[in-house]
């Protein structure tokens, strides 16, 4: 039996980093563009800048999510 190439083990390594585009949090967190962009400009909502366009990484969507929800448990 062969075994896999490397490059398939070397993906089942390395979680996948999904990025999320600004509509697409909008449609998630039901919002509107300028509320995810007034998140993002005050750093409540980690994200990165790849040319010019803004992505958000999904672990740091569930990350905003859970803190509001210990926010609002307190």
């Amino acid at each position: 039996m062969a075994s896999p190439p490397l490059a398939v083990l070397h993906a089942e390594a390395a979680p996948v980093m999904d990025l999320l585009t600004v509509p697409q949090v909008m449609a998630r967190l039901q919002l509107s563009r300028s509320a995810v962009h007034d998140l993002l400009r005050s750093g409540q909502l980690a994200s990165i800048t790849l040319g010019r366009a803004r992505r958000i990484p999904t672990h740091a969507l569930t990350d905003f999510i859970r803190t509001r929800l210990e926010q609002e448990a307190a």
